[in-house]
This record gives C-alpha cells, sequence and structure tokens, in this order.
C-alpha cells in the first residue's frame, strides 16, 4: 500500500491499505496515455478493456463497492472540496466528479479512513477519530529522519447509514481501532487494533460481539481482506527480525508511529490458522485484494524499483507462485478492489494528473 517522495507525501491517510511512502522523488510518468485502445491504459495492461477515470484533483483512495455493486464508497481530502483531512464520500458506480462533488456521508470531523459497506447496503462502517477531537489530527510524516505512520489512538469503528448518521459504535477500549473490512459471506468484521499492545487483527461480529484475536507476531498487521467464500484472509504485515528492528519498531510504536517501507503479503484461514507468509519481494508489499476466483491475489508493491518509484499492481496465486505484473506506469498504481460481481477493478493512480501531486480514482472494465 501504502503507500514514496514527494508526490504521495500529500496522501496522508493512513488507511486500510495506506502508502509505505519513500523518501526519493518519482520520475514524472513519461509513456504516452494515448497508446493502446484506451486513453488511460498502457499497452502492457492486458487486463484492461476499458476505463474511467472518477476524480480529478486531491488524493482519492480506498474505493469499495456495495454488496450489489451500484455504488462506491470512498474517502479524499480533496481541499476544492473543502477537506482539510480524509473524509468519506459517496457515489453511484456510473458517476464521476469532475464537474460535481459527490455526498459526504462521514460527519466531517476528525479524521475518517477505511469505509467499507455492510451487507444491507444501506450501512458500512469507518474509523474516525471525531470522538477525540473535532480537528483533523497532525500528521507525522517523519521520525528521525525516517517515513513513518501515525497509529492514532483515538481511532474507533463506527456504523452509519448512507446519510451519515452514526448508529453505532463498534469499538471504545483504548488505542487504535480501525482498518475494518467485511466478508463477502456477510457474517464478520476484520480489523487491526492495539488492544494486545501490539497491531493485531481482530475479527468480530457485524454488531460488535465476539471479537476474536487471529494474529499475535510482532510487527503491524494490518489491511486485511477476506476471500470471496469469506474462509480466508489476505494482510500486509512487517516482521522486524533484528535486535535492532526489534527496538526500533517498539520505540515508534510507544509513539504512536509505524515504519512501512517493510512489508509482506501474509495469507491465513478467517480464524488465524494457517498463518503463512506468501511474498518475500522485499521493500513495500501491500493493498492486497483477492481475485473473484479466490486462488491468487491482486496487490501493489515497489520491489522493482530503486528508489521507491514505481509502484505497479502484481498478481500472485495464493501459494506464493506465478508472480506477473499487471499495471505499467511509471509512478504510482495501489487500492486495487474488485467488484463483487468480478466485472470491474477499482484503483488509485497518479496516471492522468497533469503532473500534479494527485491520486485519483479509476474503474477498469476487467478481462481474462
Amino acid at each position: 500500500m501504502r503507500k514514496i517522495g514527494f508526490l504521495l507525501l500529500l496522501i496522508t491517510v493512513f488507511s486500510c491499505k495506506s502508502d509505505p511512502k519513500q523518501t526519493e522523488e518519482p520520475a514524472k510518468e513519461t509513456t504516452s496515455l494515448m497508446a493502446g485502445s484506451d486513453t488511460l491504459i498502457y499497452p502492457e495492461e492486458k487486463y484492461f478493456k476499458s476505463i474511467r477515470q472518477i476524480t480529478f484533483g486531491g488524493d482519492n483512495a480506498e474505493a469499495y463497492w456495495s454488496f450489489d455493486d451500484s455504488m462506491m464508497i470512498f474517502q479524499s481530502n480533496n481541499k476544492e472540496w473543502g477537506m482539510e483531512c480524509d473524509q468519506i464520500f459517496l457515489m453511484n458506480t456510473d458517476e464521476n466528479f469532475k464537474d460535481t462533488i459527490p455526498p459526504m456521508i462521514s460527519t466531517g470531523m476528525g479524521r475518517t479512513t477505511c469505509s467499507y459497506f455492510l451487507p444491507d447496503n444501506k450501512h458500512f462502517v469507518y474509523g474516525s477519530t471525531h470522538l477525540s477531537d473535532k480537528e483533523c489530527p497532525d500528521v507525522p510524516l517523519r521520525s528521525n529522519g525516517k517515513y513513518v505512520w501515525p497509529v492514532y489512538d483515538s481511532f474507533d469503528i463506527f456504523v452509519a447509514d448512507l446519510e451519515g448518521n452514526i448508529v453505532d459504535q463498534l469499538t471504545d477500549l483504548p488505542g487504535y481501532d480501525a482498518e475494518a473490512t467485511v466478508s463477502p459471506k456477510g457474517d464478520k468484521i476484520v480489523f487491526t487494533s492495539m488492544r494486545s499492545g501490539d497491531l493485531e487483527l481482530y475479527t468480530m461480529n457485524l454488531d460488535g460481539s465476539d471479537v476474536v484475536q487471529i494474529t499475535d507476531e510482532l510487527g503491524y498487521d494490518g489491511g486485511a481482506f477476506f476471500s470471496p467464500d469469506g474462509t480466508k484472509i489476505i494482510f500486509r504485515a512487517s516482521r522486524p527480525k533484528t535486535e535492532a528492528a526489534i527496538a526500533e519498531y517498539k520505540e515508534l510504536l510507544s509513539q504512536g508511529l509505524v515504519q512501512p517501507t517493510e512489508m509482506e503479503l501474509f495469507i491465513c484461514n478467517a480464524d488465524g490458522s494457517d498463518l503463512t507468509q506468501l511474498t518475500f519481494l522485499g521493500n513495500a508489499n501491500w493493498s492486497p485484494f483477492f481475485h473473484p476466483s479466490g486462488k491468487k491475489i491482486l496487490f501493489s508493491s515497489n520491489f522493482e524499483a530503486e528508489k521507491g518509484f514505481p509502484f505497479n499492481l502484481y498478481f500472485i496465486d495464493i501459494d506464493g507462485k506465478n508472480l506477473e505484473r499487471v499495471t505499467h506506469g511509471e509512478t504510482f498504481d495501489a487500492f486495487p478492489v474488485f467488484s463483487n460481481d468480478g466485472k470491474y477493478l477499482a484503483f488509485s493512480s497518479n496516471r492522468n494528473n497533469g503532473g500534479t501531486r494527485d491520486t485519483n480514482l479509476f474503474i477498469a472494465e476487467w478481462q481474462e
């Protein structure tokens, strides 16, 4: 995820698939956008039949489909929409926002992240800091010269309707609770929490009951998603091993910070059993999402980059075989999410941003 140089330092959201930004300035996109059958598709991107740009400014990410694929929710900090930090917005899947502003369905207070539809298509879960402070929290970007993410202890998980009315609060323990996503089976939520003293994965029922810890190894576990049949979970994780790395991780965590530049993908059963490391690529591997078949994972990585860029999308089988590059940009592609019917892919990209630092949402028609 996600998260990298000054281009992506504007994506200050710590999200379900937050971006592992690094320190070098990325190269600008030089490949002609006129190449290929679509002006937003690069010639090598064989899985994209067509593509639509949804947003046209700011940092836009975490676009998730309703269970019936008719709507999406996403987060944006677009200052032209009056945003000081990330809030949650609603859209119909046939819309774009070149000349309009979508309805905001979060409170407009604090910082929000990780919205996800519930099965009734009338409610969604999301993380917010608004109970602690109505203002946007500060965003530390570096600690001792290293890029870091803030892990706000004021994040809790809420349920709201599509008019933005909060109808339930699912977490209320001290410490970070966020990054909630919902099983396609419609029975469980997986989320990241600090309640054990480390950043671990937990599951719970849709009403917040029956909370179960499913990971317990030192390191940050987050950005988790269920497989299409709800039996497996894919997530990103850091795993400090050396004495120095462990000490640095614990010190940063005590300050409410994590350093996300070295992450790999892990897969397990929905109850946490049979945990397996899926990638061994180095650098930052993150924002994983299951292919509709359930047999492979689409994710973002900069493992081929020498100076932090580019981030592109890759396929890998759930047994760690058959790594394949999917996108071919020169800066940043991430946050891939398949529609429930498998016909479309939503993702965020720096393509077609006119040389600005904007990260926009795109919806591609998928073909295989």
